[in-house]
C-alpha cells in the first residue's frame, strides 16, 4: 500500500523483509523505473519534508510515555483491522481471515476498544493485507515504479489499492468529512511508525551510497514479501551487499 510521506515507514519494514538474503534475482535486478528522473525529484521533495517537518514531530512524539504510544498504536490498528479482514476474505485466505476477525472481536472487547492487544498474547499475531496485495494475488502486474508526490513509492497497482483501502478504512469516515479522516489515519500511523524506527532509518540513509536506489529496492522486495505473506523464497531476493552498490 502507498503510505503518505512514509518512506521511512516503508524502509523500516523493508529492511526486516530483506535481512539475511543470499542471492540476486532478475526480478530486482530490473529496477522497473522508466520515470527515474521524475521519481528522483519527487523523492528529494519528500525527503526534504521529512527532515524539516515530520522528523521534528516524531522526536517530540518520542517524549510521550511508551505505554501511551503503544495504546495509540493498538487503538489505530484495531480500527483499521476491517481493511485486513476484507482483503483476507477477497483473497480467499480463510484461516488468516479467521485470525483477523478473532483479533477484532477480542481486542475490541477484552482489549477495551483496542487500547490493548490481548489477542497477540493469545496466539493471534497481527498481520496486514491491502487491496494492492489482493490485486497481485489475482495476477495484476505492478506496473512501472513510481514515486508519488507526498505519498512515496507506489506503482499503479498499489495506488489503486490505496484508493480502495481508503474507502474500507473506518477512520476515513470519521470527522467532518472523509478527507479529515484520511489525513488523521495516515498522520497517526505515520508519525508512530517513523518514531519507532528513527534510528534504523537514519542508519540506512547514512550507509547508502544512493539512498533513492536503496529505497526503491527495499520497497519492491518488501511488497513481494507482503504479497506472499512473508513466505518469500530467500533465493529469489538480492543480497544486502548489493545495496552497497547504490
Amino acid at each position: 500500500m502507498v503510505r503518505i510521506q512514509l518512506i521511512p515507514f516503508l524502509l523500516a519494514f523493508s529492511l526486516a523483509a530483506c535481512a539475511g538474503n543470499q542471492a540476486a534475482s532478475p526480478t530486482y535486478a530490473d529496477d522497473n523505473d522508466p520515470y527515474e528522473g521524475f521519481n528522483r525529484k519527487m523523492f528529494a521533495v519528500n525527503m526534504s519534508l521529512d527532515r524539516h517537518i515530520l522528523k521534528p514531530v516524531e522526536k517530540g512524539y518520542l517524549t510521550v510515555p511508551q505505554p501511551v504510544r503503544a495504546s495509540v498504536r493498538n487503538f489505530r490498528n484495531n480500527l483499521i483491522s476491517p481493511v485486513t479482514l476484507s482483503n483476507d476474505t477477497m483473497q480467499g485466505s480463510w484461516s488468516r481471515a479467521g485470525v483477523s476477525a478473532s483479533r477484532l472481536l477480542i481486542n475490541t472487547t477484552v482489549g477495551v476498544l483496542g487500547l490493548f492487544d490481548p489477542a497477540t498474547a493469545m496466539g493471534l499475531p497481527r498481520h496486514t493485507e491491502d487491496f494492492g496485495q489482493t490485486l497481485a494475488v489475482y495476477g495484476v502486474p505492478e506496473g512501472a515504479y513510481m514515486y508519488v508526490p507526498l505519498l512515496g513509492p507506489g506503482p499503479p497497482r498499489d495506488v489503486v489499492g490505496l484508493i480502495v483501502d481508503t474507502g474500507l478504512n473506518p477512520i476515513t469516515h470519521m470527522g467532518d468529512n472523509e478527507v479529515e479522516g484520511t489525513v488523521l489515519s495516515f498522520a497517526v500511523g505515520g508519525v508512530d511508525a517513523r518514531a519507532n524506527n528513527l534510528g534504523v532509518i537514519d542508519e540506512i540513509e547514512r550507509s547508502s551510497v544512493d539512498f533513492y536506489a536503496s529505497v526503491r529496492s527495499l520497497y519492491r522486495q518488501n511488497r513481494e514479501s507482503e504479497i506472499r505473506n512473508g513466505e518469500t523464497d530467500l533465493d529469489e531476493l538480492p543480497d544486502l551487499d548489493e545495496l552497497d552498490n547504490y
